[in-house]
């Protein structure tokens, strides 16, 4: 098939599409299309990248999907997709069903397209691709490489990239590397001037200059959950490695490296521990924080259900924890690229008996930055593991946030830590005596007093002084304080988010992290058209008043997750003490992000329907 030699007709669309690459896993692709995603962010335009990548290492389909809005619309919009740029034979007959009717499919016309591959309501745009690469550079790997490159140059002429944005992008990446970037300059200009000699016009789908980005930063949740944790005072690291949270700990040494070196002595005032599996890596961490330090472990799914014993452990001899898990799809190994908020349940109740644990659900990177550095100043607070519940599609994507800002006059909270002169000034010392009434016991460091302040820190009953004791009331005496400090723990959470569209309280949505884009853009549009309605964002868990006030103010309650069995919903019920009847679930499991079609579909069905139906489940391939 021939390529076309002037664009369709098609009404305009300015900075309002959808652009999806197709490529070849390990084949440098990631590169080139985050390229596209931040000249476009340097352009002033809000946009929304996402890697979709397999499990595997190398040759499987990858893709890349950027969204663009100027309106900041930032999760997922779901459904086809109006330019698909498609250099990966594998997926081609995917990737030409993907494009809505009247987009483009964009690819590389070296080779001859298959019939089979050609619909009558979309356009066709093809370039040949590696022909251009194979006379142009000789190197085997710099032709796969640059390849990439040259279509995103030719990209920057159809739908209208500014070029010194491109070349800003490429002098930044290669700072260190000067040399690679004339070839990367050389490879945009030909895909750029190729486009242009073969299509009179460009595209109708186009990009113009934007100040939507002002104040604001291109940014990994993992990368700002690392430098969260230096900032919030952790000197310790001690991890396993598994996709997606391997990153957080590696973005936790990178700024380490930079603010945790000693002047004087060029020495790490840090450690970071690969540990030989979850299990001991959540040790190390408890044993580090029993001795002062700050420290914290990242992880998945898998990882937290090693993890189990060990959190049950630090809860109930009060022991301080960080513990970053970044959600993926399970069960099982599942699908360790996909996303999901699926651990919720398994995080609230970790271990055996009665524990709970505290949760924080972050929805941005800066609020990844922002409750890391938090969760150690509450873990202390509190003497408890403090659980944050990010995912892989915050974790691993990057995403448009507020500029990052730190109050350089904060001090850590160390919580109710005692030092020498306290206990030479206090009787008798109880570690687990709740002095105060509010359940949080006054703490110890190991070695803070050469006489007093020791005890044993044990996994076994004890009573307020930390003597062993199998009596049953002086048990039950410390599982009912550690009650009272549960109700405490609110006061030092995060409170709940609430926008307020409609007065007549007639419907309410509750969500939580990576949920809340979707959720934002589906309410807007909903109340856009005459269906308003209210929404709370919680960012912790245990719950405040204001999540029982808000669920009982609403005739009509969605809760919005991306999980099959509607854990939230049951960590509501099960907390609240309300009827499961008085909740409808908004239900998303099929590892992608929650898209904001999702959510408007489901709450529309519900109101036009009236129906009583208490759970419903959509994904994009339904709608």
């Amino acid at each position: 098939m021939s390529p076309l030699n002037k664009p369709p007709v098609m009404e305009p669309v300015v900075n309002d599409f959808v652009v999806k690459f197709a490529n070849v896993n390990g084949s440098g692709s990631a590169s080139a299309n985050s390229m596209f995603a931040k000249a476009i962010f340097r352009m002033g335009i809000p946009v929304s990248p996402r890697n979709i990548f397999p499990s595997n290492i190398q040759g499987a389909p990858t893709w890349y999907e950027v969204r663009i809005s100027e309106q900041g619309y930032l999760g997922r919009r779901g459904g086809q997709v109006e330019l698909m740029v498609s250099v990966n034979p594998q997926s081609m007959a995917d990737d030409v069903n993907s494009v809505c009717p009247g987009g483009y499919f964009f690819y590389d016309n070296t080779y001859p397209l298959d019939f089979k591959l050609i619909r009558d309501d979309i356009h066709y745009i093809g370039l040949p691709l590696t022909e251009i690469t194979n006379n142009a550079f000789s190197n085997p790997r710099l032709q796969q490489l640059f390849k990439n490159i040259i279509y995103v140059g030719s990209l920057a002429y159809l739908i209208g990239i500014e070029f010194e944005a491109l070349e800003s992008i490429v002098n930044d990446t290669f700072k260190r590397k000067p040399k690679l970037i004339p070839p990367n300059i050389e490879a945009l200009q030909l895909g750029f001037d190729e486009a242009k000699k073969v299509y009179d016009n460009p595209l109708p789908l186009q990009l113009k200059r934007s100040h939507k980005n002002d104040g604001k930063v291109l940014l990994e949740g993992n990368a700002a959950c690392g430098l969260g944790a230096v900032y919030g005072g952790a000197t310790v690291c001690a991890w396993y490695p598994i996709t997606p949270s391997t990153s957080v700990a590696e973005g936790f040494e990178k700024y380490a490296k930079r603010f945790r070196i000693d002047p004087e002595t060029g020495k790490n005032n840090f450690a970071i521990v690969q540990a030989e599996d979850e299990l001991s890596a959540i040790g190390m961490v408890i044993g580090a924080n029993w001795n002062g330090a700050r420290s914290f472990t990242a992880t998945s799914g898998p990882g937290v259900s090693l993890m189990q014993e060990f959190l049950g452990l630090a809860y109930f001899a009060e022991i301080p924890a960080v513990l970053i898990d970044v959600q993926r799809t399970g069960p099982s190994t599942g699908m360790p690229t996909r996303t999901q908020q699926s651990d919720i349940l398994i995080s609230a109740y970790a271990s055996h008996g009665d524990t709970k644990q505290v949760l924080l659900f972050p929805a941005t990177p800066k609020e990844c930055f922002e409750l890391t550095a938090d969760a150690f100043d509450i873990a202390e607070r509190l003497q408890t593991p403090v659980i944050m519940l990010t995912d892989l599609d915050l974790g691993m994507n990057e995403h448009i946030c507020d500029n990052l800002v730190w109050d350089d006059t904060r001090s850590y909270d160390r919580g109710k830590l005692v030092s020498a002169e306290d206990l030479d000034n206090m009787g008798r010392f109880g570690r687990y005596l709740d002095v105060d009434g509010d359940g949080i016991p006054y703490r110890t460091v190991a070695g803070t007093h050469p006489e007093k302040g020791a005890y044993f820190t044990r996994g076994t009953s004890r009573d307020e002084y930390a003597v062993y004791t199998e009596k049953g009331e002086e048990y039950q005496r410390n599982m009912e304080r550690l009650e009272v400090k549960w109700a405490t723990a609110p006061q030092y959470l995060p409170k709940p988010i609430e926008t307020l569209r409609d007065d007549s309280n007639s419907v309410g949505v509750i969500h939580f992290g990576t949920s809340n884009e979707a959720t934002r853009e589906a309410l807007e549009t909903l109340t856009a058209d005459g269906h308003a309605a209210n929404d709370l964002r919680v960012l912790a868990f245990p719950f405040h008043a204001e999540v029982l006030e808000f669920i009982e103010r609403h005739d009509k309650i969605f809760v919005v997750e991306q999980n099959r069995d509607a854990q939230f919903k049951s960590l509501l019920v099960n907390e609240l003490e309300i009827h499961p009847k008085s909740l409808t679930s908004v239900l998303h499991y099929n590892g992608d992000p929650i898209s904001a079609r999702v959510v408007r579909s489901v709450i529309e069905s519900h109101l036009e329907t009236s129906s009583s139906q208490p759970s419903v489940a959509a994904n994009d391939a339904q709608q």
